[in-house]
């Protein structure tokens, strides 16, 4: 294995654009929902972590191996929240080096495209473009929702609580794992 593209679809109670990637990851309630890859550009695999399935020890292998390299769009947050989420799973401190890791969203800022997956999409004339509900898949499974009587007073939305997560696995698949190459080459 050279070369890992990579997406995550994450939760936290704490708002990521107000504190940063490093405090969004250190809440207790952190979690990564899914995590779509591509092993050196072949089919993409999608692991619903918040359904109960877990990383195969390859992919682990392959995350902490510096001569693997990992690609992503915003790559810092991927990098940091699963070294955050893998040392709590493997229960010891865990350090992805960043020397590892390219990021698309600054190879796309250096080629003058948009800032955000669905624009570099359309700039591009991509095959797969962003899915219009992707927007609201993501904020009802990644950010905290209100208490209400009419969810039961939850915080957070779960697969068990509407069954749209297979819409939103097929988002995280036809956004930055298959720009990946197109960008990058």
């Amino acid at each position: 294995m050279d070369l890992i593209s990579l997406d995550i679809e994450t939760f936290s109670d704490i708002d990521l654009r107000k504190c940063g990637v490093y405090r969004y990851t250190d809440s207790p309630n952190f979690d990564i929902l899914l995590f779509a890859y591509s092993v050196n550009e072949g089919p993409i695999g999608v692991i619903d972590l918040v359904s109960g399935e877990t990383f195969p020890q390859e992919i682990i292998e392959a995350l902490v191996d510096n001569s693997v390299i990992k690609t992503a769009f915003n790559a810092n947050f991927e990098r940091v929240a699963l070294m955050r989420y893998i040392a709590r799973v493997l229960n010891k401190d865990v350090y992805l080096d960043p020397a590892a890791w390219l990021c698309t969203e600054v190879q796309a800022a250096m080629l003058g495209l948009p800032l955000h997956l669905d624009g570099v999409a359309q700039v591009l004339r991509l095959t797969d473009q962003k899915m219009a509900e992707g927007k609201a898949l993501i904020r009802y499974f990644c950010i905290p929702c209100k208490p209400t009587a009419a969810n039961g007073g939850r915080s957070r939305n779960l697969p068990s609580d509407a069954p749209v997560m297979s819409q939103t696995k097929s988002n995280t698949i036809r956004t930055s794992i298959k720009f990946t190459p197109q960008i990058s080459s």
